[in-house]
């Protein structure tokens, strides 16, 4: 039994299903994180590397740009700001909407809008404002695109885990972010070296291919992967009888192992 799918004793609870075994217990609860928490790893990965590149970036782009200090200082956190705004917004909708959709609809803007920073030059020429109105809008509107991606894929986990049992799977889901950051700074740092390939500079090229996963996992989520979350939706349904609370409220435990069970 792996540390994920061993039971948390809480006082006067009972960690094994009434009239069950502990394995079916373990066996769900292997199933779920083997099927979710590999690829929202790698999604919130591809997502704290957008939102830091910045900072790589910075290195070469704020000269070509003609970016003061203060200037990339306030467009770096301006991005925060409307991250936090729009956050619970970004989740009503994700309520709305389902999550496959939403989730996706995040990646794919947040990839675009992260890509865009690479023609803030061209937005600049086409747009007649200055390069660093540009940034700061292209800042402003990836916080907006972001928003609601953390919290929402932590409520979409307490659907699908019982409260015994997320602590473990919520921290195994952040270890995206140091990750990002032992890989990605590398890996930022060779794309700078990237200069003059195309006519385009080294920290073009580094917004350009680190959006590029944002958006392909954004059509992995809605075409396929999150495909299987939808079909066990049509088939859990008809038979959730008397405890249609389970696809909002699972703090019974036992409603999600009854019903991942089945699947």
């Amino acid at each position: 039994m792996s540390a994920f799918s061993k039971p948390v004793a809480h006082p006067g609870e009972s960690t094994i299903i009434p009239g069950e075994t502990p394995e079916l217990e373990a066996r769900t609860i292997r199933k779920v994180t083997a099927r979710l928490i590999p690829f929202l790893i790698v999604c919130y990965f591809v997502a704290y590397l957008d939102r830091v590149n910045v900072g790589f970036a910075a290195l070469t782009m704020n000269q070509d740009l003609g970016l003061t200090a203060s200037m990339y200082g306030f467009g770096a956190g301006v991005f925060f700001l409307a991250y936090f705004v729009f956050e619970v917004p970004s989740n009503l909708f994700l309520d709305r909407f389902g999550a496959r959709k939403w989730i996706a609809r995040i990646m794919f803007t947040w990839g675009v809008l992260s890509g865009l920073m690479a023609f803030i030059p061209r937005l600049s020429a086409y747009s007649g404002l200055r390069n660093e109105q540009v940034f700061y809008s292209l800042r402003v509107l990836l916080g907006i695109a972001e928003a609601g991606f953390f919290p929402g894929i932590i409520f979409y986990l307490t659907l699908w885990f019982p409260a015994v049992y997320r602590a473990r799977i919520i921290s195994a889901f952040m270890a995206a972010i140091p990750l990002s950051s032992v890989i990605g700074a590398p890996v930022s740092g060779l794309l700078l070296e990237m200069h003059g390939w195309a006519g385009m500079a080294g920290w073009q090229w580094l917004f350009i291919i680190e959006a590029t996963p944002a958006v392909i996992l954004s059509v992995v989520t809605c075409f396929r992967y999150w495909s299987f979350m939808a079909i066990t939706t049509r088939v859990i349904s008809p038979w959730l009888g008397s405890i249609k609370v389970f696809p909002r409220f699972c703090s019974n435990r036992n409603l999600t192992y009854k019903t991942v069970n089945r699947l």
